[in-house]
């Protein structure tokens, strides 16, 4: 069975209620979900002006409702309103940067945020399937070559990591408390959480992200300015993360055994699959045709410059693999924006070719 037609069966005609819908990962999933055949309802702040939702002009594709995670009654009867089966929850603060300006802020909306989700999955009657999603960055990471398992310490230097990790203590608390999976049969609620970083694809306009300001400098024959040129990151299409989240969605809706699948899974590249910054915009400069960059000394907050992710759970458990090594991934994301750039295709059409040809 192809991979098009196992999610549909599980995704089509059914309610999918995803927060953080506006954002670029929520845009890229809200696309495939569209093509799954879900009802989806879309919960998040309104998109900024430059971004991939505009670009595809997302309303067409969900029922969206534009609101702040942290109103907690406003949430509360969105999720009651539409009652759904699945929720993917993606509304975050998800910048490492931004998180040294906000803390405060950061911590409302990515802790708190999440607390007001779950509990209006508490108080919800219908059988519902959550997939909780953080970060790669919520393990504490100590910049070895050991590649980090689900069971490992969970901690965060930045304030953007450590409330991620604050939020899994507290999402694998409510777990405990209140849905334990020995007992699902009362409460009908399963939640799983998936940690991934560093995607990469079409779309991404946010600042203090490296595949943004390359194509920014770019579009504007600029000299691209990068801070840590050796740092290593596992750099992955944003299709092959989503993909693997909707897997989990699909095995705690069709699974009996929930103790295997509503846990905490990785997705992430291969483990040979670790570019250097450097070589990423080496790349682009290729695929563009032109382009200098230099590096730059600056005063910065704290940034981790290597993090692995061991993916052997969701490889042996889900038959996930990545479709696209590094550098492919790194490709097929300049293409887009080299594409869109030079006005030769629509955003919304490219951005369904691709996941065409992701699915299959």
């Amino acid at each position: 069975m192809g991979l098009k037609k196992q999610l549909s069966d599980s995704y089509k005609g059914k309610n999918v209620f995803v927060t953080g819908h506006t954002g670029f990962k929520g845009t890229w999933l809200v696309l495939l979900l569209h093509k799954l055949g879900a009802n989806v309802k879309g919960y998040a702040l309104e998109a900024e002006k430059k971004s991939l939702y505009n670009d595809i002009e997302g309303d067409q594709y969900c029922n969206s409702v534009i609101a702040d995670i942290r109103d907690q009654k406003k949430l509360l009867h969105e999720l009651h309103d539409f009652q759904p089966d699945f929720i993917f929850h993606l509304a975050a603060q998800p910048l490492v940067l931004a998180s040294y300006e906000q803390p405060v802020y950061t911590y409302e909306t990515n802790v708190m945020g999440s607390i007001y989700l779950l509990e209006a999955v508490r108080l919800m009657e219908k059988k519902c399937h959550v997939v909780m999603i953080t970060t790669d960055k919520v393990y504490e990471n100590k910049e070895w070559l050991y590649p980090y398992r689900e069971t490992d310490r969970l901690g965060g230097f930045d304030p953007y990591s450590s409330s991620k990790a604050s939020s899994e203590i507290a999402i694998s608390s409510f777990i405990k408390s209140f849905f334990p999976i020995a007992s699902f049969e009362a409460h009908q609620k399963s939640v799983a959480v998936v940690r991934a970083g560093n995607v990469i694809g079409g779309g991404d306009w946010a600042e203090n992200r490296i595949i943004p300001d390359i194509v920014r400098a770019l579009s504007q024959n600029e000299t691209i300015k990068i801070r840590n040129p050796k740092a290593v990151r596992p750099w992955q299409h944003v299709l092959e993360a989503l993909i693997g989240y909707l897997q989990i969605g699909r095995r705690l809706f069709d699974e009996k055994d929930l103790s295997i699948w509503a846990s905490a899974w990785n997705f992430g590249p291969l483990h040979d699959e670790y570019v250097e910054v450097e070589t990423l915009v080496k790349t682009a400069i290729d695929i563009w045709g032109k382009g200098a960059y230099e590096a730059i000394e600056i005063a910065q907050p704290h940034e981790a410059k290597l993090l692995r992710l061991d993916c052997s759970k969701a490889s042996k458990l889900l038959g996930w693999k990545p479709k696209k090594n590094a550098s492919e991934a790194i490709s097929f994301t300049i293409k887009w924006y080299k594409a869109v750039d030079q006005d030769q295709v629509l955003p919304s059409e490219y951005t369904n070719q691709q996941i065409d040809e992701y699915l299959g």
